[in-house]
This record gives structure tokens, C-alpha cells and sequence, in this order.
């Protein structure tokens, strides 16, 4: 991990502009239940797009801070062993000062991260086989294998050609999550040693998918509520039928 630049004392929140955007999306979008073993990090993940006829994909992913011992979030058996470079470039305040918001955001390092764990993804014209429900949770899970698992996975740094550590669309079976205090129809993915993964439709357009550690699955809670945007005060959630 390093740490580079200066931010000026008076940099604006990126958290602000975050949840604004996340506030203003025109679709359904789900996060994992609040509950005490979780903090969600403060910036929202996006990654769209699109073509000449506009945007044609976005989905919207929270990653989460883990407390494995949520009496005591000072207990430091909460934290991940870190090296002490890494430890100072968090903790130590440089000459220059930080901004508030700043030194909240280098303190999540600190902790166990559940990067990118729930994504909802939304796909203007969905493909039949490329945005399926099960090929969306096959990617997602992939992805935080790739990126949180790399020396799990024995994968080199950089770009890499190997395709022996990818989940399949073999691995995929049928399931049921609790969405809203409500069970619906979905798939997961329980094979994987180091992740497990569920995802339910949400209508024509909309997935959601969850990938977790699996040594952090005795700490949560795996049930989806959705997030309060303009639409969601606007409209009633949707109903999919079976995937």
C-alpha cells in the first residue's frame, strides 16, 4: 500500500458527491442489512457505460467495513495485521495536516474490508447470456477473486493469462435470499474456497449480486434491503420472476 500527494486542508469531501449520485440513480439499488458487524465505507463505487445511444450500463458497488468484535470497535483484534510503513502512512498526521474526512478514510485501512461485496447492476438492453443472472454472478465473483485474493490464488502482479483459479458457470446452482424481510428466488455459488457469493433479479434490467469471504460469514447477516434513492420514495419495489 502506498500513500502519495498532498490533499489541501480545504479538499471537499468526495463522500458528499457520492452519496449525492447514489441519492439521484433511477433504479433499485441493495445493500447488505445494516447490522453491527458492518460499517459501509463512505464512497460509493460506479462504473458504467455506454455509446451513442447514451448509457448503456451502470451498476453501483459498497464495500464494508467487518467488526469482528462489534462491542468494542477499539479492540484490536478488530484490525488487520499491517506492516509498520503502512501503519505510520495511516496513522502518523504528515506536517501538511489532512482534511477530516481524509483521516477517516485512511483509518478504514486499518480494518478487514469487504471490497465491492454487493453490486447492483443495471443493463439498458440486457444480453440474454452475457447479463444473465448467473453469468452476473459468476463475473462478480471473479472480479473480487482477481482483486482481493490474488496471493490466495498464487496470481502474479500485473495482468495475468491464467484461468485456472475462475469460478465457472458450472459452480452455479439455484438459491433464495432474504430481500426486505421477504425470501425470493436466486442462485449462489458455494463452491469457491475463499469467497461465497448470492445474487437475486430484480426486474428485466436489474441484478444484484453479493461476494463475501468466506471466513467472514460468521459475522454477518446475508439478507438485502434496498437503499433509500429519489426513486425508491417514488415507486414501489419491483417484482422478478424466478431466474
Amino acid at each position: 500500500m502506498e500513500f502519495g500527494g498532498t490533499v489541501p486542508m480545504d479538499a471537499p469531501d468526495p463522500g458528499i458527491a457520492s452519496d449525492a449520485r447514489l441519492r439521484a440513480v433511477s433504479f433499485p439499488v441493495f445493500q447488505l442489512r445494516p447490522q453491527r458487524s458492518l460499517t459501509r465505507v463512505p464512497i460509493t463505487g460506479f462504473t458504467e457505460s455506454g455509446g451513442m445511444n447514451g448509457l448503456g450500463e451502470l451498476s453501483v458497488q459498497f464495500t464494508y467495513t467487518l467488526w469482528r468484535y462489534p462491542d468494542d470497535r477499539s479492540d484490536p483484534r478488530n484490525e488487520v495485521e499491517l506492516d509498520d510503513r503502512t501503519r505510520r502512512a495511516i496513522e502518523e498526521e504528515p506536517p501538511w495536516g489532512r482534511p477530516a474526512w481524509l483521516r477517516e478514510q485512511a483509518r478504514i485501512f486499518l480494518y478487514p474490508m469487504l471490497w465491492e461485496a454487493t453490486r447492483t447492476a443495471w443493463h439498458a438492453s440486457p444480453d440474454r447470456d452475457r447479463h444473465s443472472l448467473s453469468q452476473q454472478l459468476v463475473d462478480h465473483t471473479n472480479h473480487v477473486l482477481r482483486n482481493s485474493f490474488r496471493e490466495e490464488l498464487g496470481l502474479p502482479a500485473g495482468p495475468t493469462t491464467s484461468e485456472g483459479w475462475r469460478v465457472k458457470a458450472s459452480a452455479v446452482a439455484d438459491s433464495s435470499i432474504s430481500v426486505n424481510g421477504e425470501e425470493r428466488p436466486g442462485v449462489h455459488i458455494d463452491t469457491d474456497p475463499f469467497v461465497y457469493a448470492v445474487g437475486f433479479r430484480v426486474d428485466e434490467h436489474v441484478v444484484c449480486t453479493s461476494v463475501l469471504p468466506r471466513d467472514a460469514l460468521p459475522f454477518l447477516d446475508l439478507s438485502l434491503v434496498r437503499v433509500e434513492t429519489e426513486l425508491s420514495r417514488a415507486a414501489p419495489e419491483p417484482r422478478a420472476p424466478r431466474p
